[in-house]
């Protein structure tokens, strides 16, 4: 069995020869408490580091059972331990430089299912990336031996032994993010989109920045008539703010607070670590954010409920385009994230198309209904949420149009909110405009729906009827003269093929290896694209397996599977929609 002098004694021999020879290392070490394994090995200086995995007895680490229980709390414990690992690197790098070329990856503000640590019901295994030291090509393997026989086993002690670490912080991690999993579950019955919690601090140090506003942040205060309150598994109880179903607008002059509320509402998809200001921002899980996105590519969407009757003739059930408008994008964001299983809309005016978002009444009167294509998002709004029970929480600074259908309306001054629905509604009815429900005449058969209380889908068909399924042509998910698997390029973009998927748009990706993720799921689907599966039951299927055989399952590499986090099917969703390449049957 190779041991410690083994590797030591390797290494040594290997000081100052060409750098491939490093590629002998490859197999595992009896470290002593630790074993380490090197699974693959990079091929020069310059390329990808070597990849490495270093497991010790869950007995030798000695985690209370208790902790890792069920899956929350293993997930909760995982990232506890990366983080602490991370941590051990930056703390060693003074003393042992060397360590600089140890990663397991970088934790942001959420608490995200990630691969970096797997706890089994037998052991606890690191998962690291590991850049071997080089002069030039040639193998500096003296430094390399210190470099994973003493470094490495010393940081591994600091950060995977339960003995090591804040205990008392691991607990609250664990209680922390059980209680979060346990308040998510709880918005659905509640008929609530998500929950802000007094005293909350929403605001962040830039906008560039994730982490919260230091000082002179507002506390969050909810207002008297949406107050909630929830007790927690942990005995905990929270009263705050519940955003209920239906349509909600957020509206307030420019710069106290709007946005900066609906951001922490977007983000609150996922748990965030203690001292992150939104720990009790909670969100359903299926809310999605969408936003105009020009030059985005769409393949077969039906936005026949918003845009028709084109002057060029084009079909818009089926709607294809490499260089989608700004409304044309927006009506397909918001096509696809239903197609995906949203359950609430979350909208910002600042980023989406005023054309596709309102009429107002001088631009009806000049250009009468029937000769405009787009039926604007104001007047969908009511039926997305009757027919398909699809919520929507906007953001409005620039008009009142949406005071008519909203159900809350929500006002904020220098941070402070007030519910101010019933002057809103007083406001809309002294504006009474021609009905809401004007549309075009391509809409005329189905006009009446999109009034309140109209007909759901058990007696009439209504705008929404469900729409035909998306079924890729089966090879238009792989990519031409592909060799490579794809790959992530930061949280932005996937390069896939020749081609870089984009993904800027997509604002409810946080972190990169969620973007590494979907990179491998991408390739998966196009293994299982038949010609004969519809998208959402091909991600629906895809995700179904990563539940039974866990995130790592995702990777062709099941022995080391790389940094990767769990993301969200609508984040899979939105990066195969955005592939140039997919095509879809008629």
């Amino acid at each position: 069995m190779n041991d410690q002098q083994t590797l030591q004694r390797t290494l040594t021999s290997v000081d100052g020869r060409g750098y491939a020879s490093y590629k002998q290392l490859t197999g595992s070490y009896d470290l002593g408490v630790f074993r380490l394994f090197v699974d693959k090995v990079q091929v020069d200086p310059f390329a990808p580091p070597s990849l490495m995995r270093l497991r010790l007895s869950r007995a030798e680490a000695g985690f209370p059972a208790e902790l890792l229980a069920d899956r929350e709390g293993r997930i909760a414990t995982g990232d506890f331990l990366t983080r602490a690992f991370a941590a051990a690197l930056r703390g060693s790098h003074k003393s042992s430089p060397e360590s600089d070329a140890i990663s397991i990856g970088t934790p942001g503000q959420q608490v995200l299912e990630r691969t970096s640590v797997l706890i089994t019901e037998e052991f606890i295994e690191a998962r690291l990336a590991v850049g071997l030291p080089a002069a030039g090509r040639k193998a500096l393997g003296r430094k390399a031996a210190r470099l994973l026989t003493e470094t490495l086993p010393q940081i591994a002690e600091a950060a995977l032994l339960h003995g090591s670490v804040d205990q008392d912080a691991l607990q609250n991690h664990v209680t922390l993010y059980r209680d979060q999993a346990a308040l998510q579950t709880e918005l659905a019955g509640r008929r609530l989109v998500s929950f802000v919690a007094d005293g909350a601090v929403l605001p962040r140090r830039s906008g560039d920045s994730d982490r919260p506003l230091a000082e002179a942040a507002v506390q969050f205060r909810s207002p008297e008539s949406l107050r909630v309150s929830f007790e927690l598994p942990s005995g905990r109880s929270l009263t705050g703010m519940g955003v209920p179903e239906g349509v909600s607008v957020i509206v307030g002059g420019g710069y106290h607070g709007k946005s900066t509320l609906l951001r922490a509402i977007e983000r609150g998809v996922y748990p965030h670590i203690s001292g992150d200001g939104r720990e009790w921002v909670i969100t359903r899980d299926d809310a999605v954010s969408i936003r105009a996105e020009d030059g985005r590519a769409a393949a077969g969407v039906d936005i026949s409920p918003f845009i028709s009757g084109l002057p060029s003739g084009t079909d818009t059930r089926s709607f294809s385009s490499t260089n989608a408008s700004g409304s044309t994008s927006q009506a397909t964001n918001l096509v696809e994230a239903v197609e995906a299983g949203a359950s609430a809309l979350l909208i910002d005016e600042d980023t989406s198309a005023t054309n596709f978002m309102i009429r107002d009444e001088r631009m009806r009167e000049l250009i009468p209904a029937q000769r405009e294509p787009i039926t604007p998002f104001v007047d969908r709004v009511r039926p997305l949420f009757t027919e398909r029970g699809v919520s929507t929480v906007l953001v409005a600074g620039g008009s009142g149009a949406f005071f008519e259908v909203a159900d809350h309306v929500i006002a904020l001054q220098d941070y402070t909110l007030r519910d101010v629905t019933e002057e809103a509604h007083r406001i809309a009815a002294r504006h009474a405009a021609p009905a809401a429900s004007e549309v075009t005449a391509a809409d005329a058969p189905a006009a009446d729906a999109t009034a309140p209380g109209a007909a759901t889908p058990a007696t009439a068909p209504g705008i929404f009827a469900t729409a035909a399924a998306r079924v890729p042509q089966q090879d238009s998910l792989r990519p031409a003269k592909k060799s490579k698997p794809a790959r992530g390029r930061g949280r932005d973009a996937i390069q896939y093929g020749r081609e870089d998927v984009d993904l800027a748009a997509v604002a409810q990706l946080v972190d990169a290896a969620q973007t590494e993720a979907i990179a491998k799921a991408l390739d998966r689907l196009a293994e299982r694209a038949d010609g004969v599966s519809d998208i959402a039951s091909m991600v629906e299927s895809l995700l179904r397996e990563v539940d039974a055989a866990g995130l790592e399952s995702l990777s062709p590499h099941r022995g080391h599977p790389g940094h990767l986090a769990r993301p969200r099917a609508h984040e899979i969703h939105a990066a195969l929609n955005r592939y140039r390449g997919l095509k879809v049957r008629d």
